[in-house]
């Protein structure tokens, strides 16, 4: 049976957006962003220099001109005065300059603007990589190896991309605020025990950021002698040092198709179990709200969607491989599974952020 979507005028626009509207919301972004883009500055977090401190050269409506002191770096200006020094890379290229001297001026924008990383010559897009399962030494199309694992996160960090959580994504799909340029979003599917013991400790070295999506049934009580899957408390361990736990559904069935002998009765009622008792189980275990979810094998259609509208999830993800533009459908963001043989070329061909499409 073919089930049709309820439109949704958000998605629909988003999905038929295209080179005629595109360049027509440029050029509407662009103006009423005014001069440039930068992160959204609150009252509380505006620069010192807005309150007249020393090394401030000059205060305008737009921007504040601040004169280096010793020991500043981009990254440092940019936890100083935006309380996030992830915008390090936005002000070094707002400035066009690669480091500081001692004396050197440097603009700090206060306007936002910028926002779905809009720009004259193109757009911004996000990749959003998948992992499943890691070994000490093997790898097979679903295992990387822990060795390779390391060398993409080192990579990550030495070409300067930012690994960003769900809800700052989220936040950038729905026009609410800009992203440093390079962003990239890192998720784990399943809830194999090789998340703790292999991917956990070098997320925590590079200082990145990942969403765990779990399957609920997978999660055991108790340590056994040889686990395979992770256990509640390994949960709750790692959710205390910033790991991000999301739901991968209950048992990990296929959502799209009803099983054998399965009424559509029964088949309507089991998806909403799916997708409830995920949710509700980590709540109840580890008191963590869960917004976004990913579909076993990728796959999804209009009943599913609407089901995980119905049940408060703000977005979901399939396993099609690109990166996500501001106006990709929230309930079917791209995500690319990062596969065991992957050398590190290929890896890194997954980690396109901006997509040249400049006005005519």
């Amino acid at each position: 049976m073919r089930i049709k979507e309820r439109p949704d005028p958000k998605n629909n626009i988003k999905e038929n957006f295209r080179p005629i509207l595109l360049r027509w919301l440029i050029l509407a972004a662009l103006v009423l962003g005014a001069c440039a883009s930068s992160p959204p500055v609150s009252k509380e977090m505006a620069p010192a220099s807005a309150r007249g401190q020393k090394e401030t050269a000059g205060a305008f409506p737009e921007f504040v001109a601040v004169v280096a002191q010793h020991g500043d770096t981009f990254s440092s200006l940019s936890a100083k005065y935006f309380k996030d020094s992830s915008w390090d890379s936005f002000l070094a290229e707002y400035n066009g300059a690669d480091s500081l001297t001692p004396g050197q001026p440097v603009i700090i924008p206060l306007k936002p603007g910028k926002n779905g990383g809009l720009t004259l010559l193109g757009y911004q897009i996000v990749p959003v990589l998948t992992y499943h399962n890691f070994s000490p030494t093997e790898s097979n199309k679903m295992t990387v190896t822990q060795e390779m694992f390391e060398q993409q996160m080192r990579l990550l960090k030495e070409k300067g991309y930012r690994v960003i959580a769900l809800d700052q994504f989220f936040d950038f799909l729905e026009f609410k605020t800009p992203l440093p340029p390079k962003s990239v979003v890192i998720t784990i599917d399943d809830g194999w025990r090789s998340m703790y013991e292999i991917a956990f400790p070098i997320l925590k070295k590079y200082g990145h950021h990942a969403t765990l999506f779990i399957c609920s049934d997978m999660i055991t009580d108790v340590l056994m002698d040889t686990p395979k899957t992770l256990s509640w408390g390994l949960l709750r361990e790692m959710a205390g040092q910033g790991i991000d736990l999301q739901c991968h559904t209950r048992s990990h069935r296929n959502l799209i198709l009803p099983e054998n002998k399965e009424s559509f009765k029964d088949y309507f009622e089991n998806l909403e179990k799916e997708l409830s008792v995920c949710k509700e189980t980590i709540k109840k275990r580890l008191n963590r709200e869960v917004k976004y979810l990913a579909y076993p094998y990728g796959d999804t259609n209009p009943l599913v969607i609407e089901m995980a509208k119905k049940l408060g999830y703000r977005g979901a993800f399939t396993i099609k491989r690109g990166g996500n533009p501001f106006f990709i459908h929230d309930y079917r963001v791209n995500r690319s599974v990062v596969y065991g043989d992957f050398s590190l070329s290929q890896f890194e061909k997954n980690l396109l952020t901006f997509q040249e499409e400049p006005l005519q």
